[in-house]
């Protein structure tokens, strides 16, 4: 077995203030292998987005460590990309204009920025889309765009903090079997947060469950359904046994 790419040890993570204390992560450990696909379930305010955020580098825990192959992560890498649950995008920049930016803040030549802008806008099912401000596109179309941002520069992990939690029923549908097809072409490590237990189960390769603050790692359950995963494996028995298994571990 590969050894993992990313790894929680015992993250710990407090939030204090002169009047009062928050313990809001309470030694959550687990593992990522390369190329695996793992989605965290948890009550609202287990600390879910604490730890993703820890784990992309961008929040020092209080306890504990996270590494990187192997290696503390000591910050924010390349080699991470995060999307959080809102697009982000910057009103004044086109599409294609916010999706070049990561590349323009590494030094790189205009032209070849906006070229693998332009790329990473087809490869999302953007095309014709590129002079489009946000306001002029739709939730799913700019969660596209911050999705397509954070693969711009080739990165190894993917964290996804509820990407689609803000989009309507239909769109988020629509986004899971979008993310599925991107990832199914890559196979990036992706690490994502979601209430969703279907979505869980319908993207994860394994799905880790979390406790009520201070939220720790409670169970890991391996997905075993075959891949690629289409829209009727959602009917199967199967899918339903892994979606009440969830389920009753979260009660």
């Amino acid at each position: 077995m590969d050894k993992p790419i990313l790894v929680a040890r015992k993250v710990q993570m407090m939030f204090n203030s002169p009047d009062s204390s928050l313990e809001a992560l309470a030694e959550a450990s687990f593992e990522v292998r390369p190329n695996e696909f793992v989605c965290i379930l948890g009550p609202s305010g287990c600390g879910k987005s604490t730890l993703l955020r820890i784990l992309g580098g961008l929040v020092r825990p209080t306890g504990g460590a996270v590494l990187l192959d192997g290696e503390p992560l000591q910050g924010p890498q390349a080699r991470i990309g995060f999307v959080a649950q809102h697009a982000n995008l910057m009103p004044w920049r086109t599409a294609l204009q916010n999706l070049a930016l990561p590349l323009e803040l590494q030094g790189t030549p205009r032209a070849v920025s906006e070229g693998k802008a332009q790329e990473m806008l087809d490869l999302v099912g953007l095309t014709g889309f590129a002079n489009a401000l946000p306001r002029e596109l739709s939730g799913g179309m700019r969660q596209r765009v911050a999705l397509a941002r954070a693969l711009i520069y080739d990165p190894d992990i993917l964290l996804l903090d509820e990407p689609f939690g803000a989009l309507d029923a239909l769109t988020r549908e629509r986004m899971s079997y979008e993310l599925l097809r991107l990832w199914e072409m890559d196979r990036k490590t992706v690490v994502m947060v979601t209430h969703d237990i279907q979505e869980a189960v319908l993207l994860g390769d394994r799905v880790l469950t979390m406790s009520p603050r201070p939220g720790r790692i409670e169970c890991a359950l391996e997905i075993d359904l075959p891949r690629p995963r289409r829209q009727e494996d959602l009917y199967t028995a199967r899918f339903i046994q892994l979606v009440h298994q969830l389920r009753d571990t979260l009660r």
